[in-house]
């Protein structure tokens, strides 16, 4: 009986072992054709200095189109300063009320941008068009005071902040509801 000495599996296949298996997700290499000769590759590489060459000149295509590169890159630039200017306003702070609550891991921020949850080093915010209805749960024995956003598109995102004390859940409560009066809109 023969037996054959090395492994017998095949090697695998996919996407988990070869990016480029999935069309679209690397860039295609650049390969030759195999009668290619290295005096091609040569005149290709001098063809595209030329090109470069020609872009230096005022008047040609190539100058024109850097020309409009360079306004496009202008009015990006212009843009990302408004922008944050605009960020500089929002960061200033605005008279409302604010609801805060945090224990040692987790963290809720309610004001006028919208609600902030934090747990350990993980975050996620929600503005005020984006929140559906937000829900609050204490428990009948312990410290543990629930607050769940509900989004249109029917996710809901829970967060539990561990209290000092149950007598901090009625504070929270009425901190929370003029939050909520304040900058919480329902549609009917």
């Amino acid at each position: 009986m023969e037996q054959r000495i090395g492994s017998g599996s095949q090697p695998l296949e996919g996407a988990g072992f070869d990016p480029a298996f999935i069309p679209g997700l690397t860039s295609p290499a650049s390969v030759a054709p195999k009668g290619a000769k290295k005096e091609d590759a040569a005149e290709e590489a001098d063809s595209e200095e030329t090109a470069l060459d020609d872009a230096d000149e005022p008047g040609t295509e190539a100058a024109d189109v850097i020309d409009d590169a360079d306004d496009d890159a202008e009015d990006a630039v212009d843009e990302a300063d408004e922008a944050d200017d605009e960020a500089d306003e929002e960061d200033a702070p605005v008279d409302g009320p604010v609801f805060e609550a945090a224990d040692r891991r987790a963290r809720i921020v309610v004001d006028h941008k919208g609600v902030r949850l934090t747990l350990d080093d993980q975050e996620c915010e929600f503005r005020w068009d984006e929140i559906g209805a937000i829900e609050t749960e204490s428990p009948r024995f312990g410290k543990r005071y629930t607050i769940t956003v509900h989004t249109p598109d029917r996710r809901w995102y829970p967060i539990e902040i561990e209290a000092t004390a149950r007598a901090r859940f009625k504070e929270w409560d009425e901190q929370l509801d003029a939050v909520l009066d304040a900058y919480f809109e329902e549609s009917d």
